[in-house]
């Protein structure tokens, strides 16, 4: 019994320092961004309103599209969203912390109204801006099961494709709809052709954390759908970490995009597939290589019917090699096929971004870092873009001015 006792109370030691580190920490992620986006016109410095300007010059306001823009929530104000009830424990400590720095990140205080709080954080940023923030907001499906039954217990997020129509149709000059549809669901063809026919051209996908294996061929009328109504399906490439994706990150496989590409549709692959290892599907057996390779040879391929495209987001995260960047700057002949995303709210997390790193590999200069910094402390969401316009190569390459617009 003096046994169990120590346990449980080491337990209960253990989630009070679990919880007083998140606070803290939250309070520092806090201090970090607190200046209203609204004052960054006339508070900021000279350098940091100049570099912000610059970042715009040579682009169409109205074509600037960020492509990578999630909308979350927990049900209120009738959005229909959900998340995993264990974010709401501490019996689940990381899950538990994560979720509070999400909450933070998005700007919300009032958990009664929290999926208001979110949009109404996003609208004052993406408005701020210098010139306006154009988004597209993405919607997220649960995942479904082999038989295309929704698998609750494995549905860390939901954000249904009604709420992000609503959200778009309030703030159209700011925000474009992205649905998600699971393509194993029996009404899958449905679902797509009734948003494909109120002009939605983005679908989202994260297959590590929906259950989905791209190159399944079940997929194949669903991309058949994509294709004949030029809708461009937006996947997750890659290893999954800020959604629970279990044990399925070989789902996140660039390879597995083939047969959507051999079916016509026009495939962008968020983050470029920056992280983790896949297995290489064209040689079984050898060893895993990383992900972000496997993309470049993806992208490297003649493509005769689909085309593909790389999502730039978290290329600038801590978590990522070096060498990502680097080649995403440098190989100039990709930039005709890449596309600028931000994946809000996560530029929101100061932690997740250090300019002081990139100053030092080469990325930016210390002028820069400094500017970039006081533009974060008004506007995180300019901060990723103006960060994205700023960074240069070892050679002086920058990304081309088409990544940041919309594509046709």
């Amino acid at each position: 019994m003096k046994t169990i006792v120590r346990v449980l109370l080491g337990l209960g030691v253990l989630a009070c320092l679990v919880c007083v580190g998140a606070c803290i920490a939250l309070h520092s992620l806090e201090a970090a961004s607190k200046r209203a986006p609204q004052d960054f016109a006339p508070q900021a410095s000279p350098a940091a309103r100049e570099l912000a300007a610059h970042a715009f010059e040579g682009l169409d306001p109205a074509r600037i599209l960020d492509y990578h823009v999630h909308l979350a929530g927990l049900g209120s104000d009738d959005s229909g969203c959900g998340v995993d009830s264990r974010v709401f424990s501490w019996l689940h400590p990381r899950k538990r912390v994560q979720f509070l720095f999400y909450l933070d990140a998005a700007g919300v205080k009032d958990r009664a109204h929290a999926d208001r709080e979110m949009v109404r954080r996003l609208v004052e940023l993406a408005r701020n801006s210098p010139v306006p923030l154009r988004c597209a907001l993405l919607a997220f499906d649960q995942a479904h099961t082999e038989a295309g039954e929704p698998d609750v217990e494995r549905s860390e997020l939901y954000v249904p494709n009604e709420w992000t129509a609503r959200i778009a149709a309030e703030e159209p000059e700011l925000f474009v709809q992205a649905i998600s549809v699971h393509p194993y669901r029996n009404d899958a063809l449905e679902e797509l052709e009734r948003w494909a026919a109120r002009g939605v051209r983005i679908v989202k996908w994260l297959p590590n954390s929906m259950n989905i294996d791209p190159a399944d061929p079940r997929c194949e009328a669903f991309y058949d759908c994509l294709a004949r109504h030029h809708m461009a399906l937006l996947v997750h490439t890659g290893e999954e970490q800020a959604v629970d994706a279990a044990q399925q990150q070989e789902l996140g496989n660039p390879l597995r995009l083939r047969r959507a590409l051999a079916h016509g549709v026009r495939v962008i692959a968020a983050h470029c597939g920056s992280l983790g290892e896949g297995e290489d599907l064209d040689h079984p057996g050898h060893e895993k290589q990383a992900n972000f390779d496997l993309f470049l040879r993806l992208m490297d391929e003649p493509r005769t019917k689909g085309e593909l495209y790389g999502e730039i987001s978290a290329s600038t995260f801590r978590n990522r090699d070096p060498r990502v960047l680097r080649t995403l700057l440098e190989r100039t002949d990709l930039h005709a096929h890449l596309v600028n995303g931000s994946d809000w709210p996560l530029p929101a997390l100061h932690v997740l971004i250090s300019t002081a790193r990139l100053e030092e590999q080469g990325f930016l200069t210390h002028a820069e870092k400094l500017a970039l910094d006081e533009i974060y402390d008004f506007n995180p969401l300019l901060y990723d873009f103006v960060l994205k316009r700023t960074l240069h190569g070892a050679h002086g390459e920058r990304f081309a001015d088409e990544v940041f617009l919309e594509r046709p």
